[in-house]
């Protein structure tokens, strides 16, 4: 074979080889050029609302939290301590909670304050002006900061956590992420709310004035390296085509 036609092949080999790197192969959650996202969260959403495995977390009380109430005779009960009867149940697919004495009772879609006052106003039949006092335990939110940082699992410890307190929480944005390129994804994952922000500007950031939800996925987009993605991937498709090269002239120079 000749060797120029062999040089030829090879360097087809290697055309070929660049426009079948995968660049951003590591990108998640990608949208269409033209994708419609959602508006953001207006102002009004500045409280933590229920949903769906949600667990909970109350303290109930008496003559407007003065005295205790006695729930140890209540198998459902989990736990007591001196300053209060703690009791956590799970808010199920439904929405609905089971507890003590007042069955099951619908809290999704509520914030803290409003469910604090349906159960002081359910128990107001069964007790003298009941105080309850309600907390989530297990809500939290999943962070992708972009670039080579890991994700994280923040914990929301507070009732009004937003988007920019999260992503402090694991150290801010990285080198190699797109600031103006920060997802939020809520809600059933099958058909979610996106919502899209560039805090590259100051009003992008104004715009992420909102609570977080349980279980938001906060993705933040990584910026290519792509002369050093390109030398990963063509190294060792060169090295190959480097020493198939030298081997057949070795050949071609024995033959002639």
């Amino acid at each position: 074979m000749n060797i120029n036609r062999l040089k030829n092949i090879l360097l087809a080999v290697i055309i070929i080889s660049l426009f079948s790197c995968n660049y951003n192969s590591n990108v998640m959650m990608k949208t269409g050029k033209n994708y419609d996202y959602d508006a953001p969260p207006t102002n009004s959403s500045t409280e933590y609302i229920i949903s769906p495995s949600d667990i909970i977390e109350f303290k109930l009380y008496t003559n407007n939290g003065s005295l205790l109430v006695d729930f140890t005779a209540i198998k459902e009960q989990q736990g007591t301590n001196s300053g209060g009867i703690n009791i956590q149940y799970l808010v199920e697919f439904d929405g609905q909670t089971k507890l003590p004495i007042l069955g099951r009772i619908e809290l999704k879609g509520k914030t803290i304050k409003e469910v604090e006052a349906l159960l002081e106003e359910q128990y107001a039949k069964y007790y003298i002006k009941p105080f309850v006092q309600v907390k989530v335990i297990n809500k939290r939110v999943t962070v992708f900061p972009g670039g080579s940082s890991k994700a994280q699992i923040v914990p929301l410890i507070n009732d009004n956590m937003k988007l920019l307190e999260a992503l402090g929480a694991v150290g801010g944005l990285t080198k190699l992420a797109k600031a103006k390129r920060i997802k939020l994804i809520r809600g059933n994952l099958k058909d979610p709310q996106v919502y899209l922000f560039d805090f590259s500007t100051l009003e992008g950031v104004k715009q992420s004035d909102f609570v977080l939800q349980a279980n938001d996925i906060i993705y933040v987009e990584p910026r290519s390296d792509y002369l050093q993605e390109l030398v990963r991937d063509i190294a060792p498709i060169v090295s190959l085509i480097a020493s198939t090269l030298t081997l057949l002239i070795v050949i071609n120079n024995i033959n002639n």
